[in-house]
């Protein structure tokens, strides 16, 4: 075959791949369009929520303490600040550049260096950086002045939770855990279908209640890994990290709920792991917690309690259902990598101790982790284990009392 049909079919072979790499493109673009309009329907279907994130929010987020106020302004006076110094330096630089082209008859100038030029691009951006960083510099300060509290709060981060302890002020020794609403996390478990709550996965069970115009201190650690507790509309964001304490602190001007997330990602369930502040009037608040401590007086158990079965086997239900299902599942069958609790050889184990063992120290296993559950009482772990060794096709029998899970704890 001569040089030429050979380089004519050669070419004829390429417009055809070109074609079909063109029409899988094509496809490929078309598919990605019709996400991308079914996401924008969904988020037409989705509404503000009144103190946490807008549909298409570009701004920062509504302030309501002083902190994120100035925060706010800071943020468009350096974009404003850094916007004029970039049209100035660029307006000046296009300028030359057109103005003494070459094409206009202009010659280079000839000349070694400038003592007065350089003075001048010292010293104005280093006055530039000066009247930049004092305003910074106050809001920073203020931001870390944690004295004078009127509250103090531990904010504990776990996998994947937060467990708020109230240490001083009014309050002090109110203590509980905050967890994603199970409803919610049933919700992004069957794939968010349907029509969403404004708050989806925002919503949790026990919101942390503060009163309004009180500095409240937020004393950040974990438990198991890096966590990081903030609040936009507070202008507030610190980092809990294990074995290690931080603090940080707001004073919100006005009553309603707050939100925001865990800023750090924690591990799988990070996004179940939101923080909602709602935020009393002192007459509320003080009502509030009233009630708290009331509830937690009620739920003092006596460890060394002997329980019947039907009574211990009803209270792991409603344990389970606040803190067990959201991973292992209503039905106990677990999903994907988190092992089922139905059948489970541990759980069926006539050693009982194994299974406390795991559930107050966690276990990590090729697939996943689970995670220690210490801040539960001795009378609640004991009653979510017996729940689960008696339930679903679980028929062991075992009951597990109070005073096994309290002799478990320091081995």
């Amino acid at each position: 075959m001569s040089k030429g049909p050979a380089r004519a079919a050669e070419l004829f072979d390429l417009r055809l791949r070109q074609r079909e790499t063109m029409k899988s493109i094509s496809k490929t673009l078309g598919s990605l369009l019709l996400v991308a309009s079914a996401f924008s329907g969904a988020a037409h279907a989705v509404n503000d929520l009144p103190g946490g994130p807008s549909v298409r929010q570009l701004n920062l987020h509504p302030a309501v303490t002083r902190i994120a106020e100035e925060q706010a302004w800071l943020h468009w006076f350096m974009l404003i600040t850094c916007v004029v110094i970039f049209i100035a330096v660029f307006g000046v630089m296009f300028y030359s550049i057109w103005k003494h082209r070459k094409s206009v008859g202009h010659k280079p100038a000839n000349f070694h260096e400038s003592v007065t030029v350089e003075v001048i691009w010292t010293v104005i951006p280093f006055i530039i950086v000066i009247l930049m960083a004092l305003p910074a510099t106050k809001v920073i300060v203020a931001s870390k002045d944690t004295s004078n509290a009127d509250l103090t709060i531990k904010a504990t981060g776990f996998q994947w939770k937060w467990g708020y302890d109230y240490l001083r002020g009014e309050g002090e020794g109110v203590s509980f855990l905050s967890t994603l609403d199970p409803s919610q996390r049933e919700m992004s478990n069957n794939g968010a279908k349907g029509e969403m709550p404004d708050d989806y996965l925002f919503k949790v069970d026990n919101p942390l209640v503060v009163p309004v115009n009180k500095k409240v201190r937020i004393i950040t650690t974990a438990n198991d890994v890096i966590h990081a507790w903030g609040v936009p509309a507070f202008g507030v964001k610190q980092d809990a990290i294990p074995g290690f304490v931080r603090d940080t602190w707001f004073r919100a001007d006005k009553t309603g709920d707050f939100y925001g997330q865990c800023y750090e990602l924690c591990g799988k369930e990070h996004a179940y792991m939101p923080i909602h502040v709602k935020v009393l009037s002192a007459q509320e608040y003080s009502i509030w917690v009233d009630g708290q401590k009331k509830a937690m007086a009620a739920r003092m158990d006596d460890p060394n309690k002997v329980w019947a079965m039907d009574d211990i086997v009803k209270r792991g239900e409603k344990v389970y259902a606040g803190n067990c299902a959201a991973c292992h599942q209503p039905n106990g069958k677990g999903l994907g990598p988190i092992k089922p609790l139905d059948g489970s050889a541990v759980v069926m184990d006539a050693d009982k101790g194994k299974q406390i063992q795991v559930v107050l120290n966690g276990r990590t296993t090729p697939t996943g982790q689970m995670p220690a559950w210490k801040q539960l009482s001795d009378t609640d772990l004991a009653a979510v284990i017996t729940y689960t060794k008696n339930n679903w096709s679980n028929k062991s029998g075992q009951l597990v009392q109070p005073a096994e899970v309290m002799a478990q704890r320091g081995k």
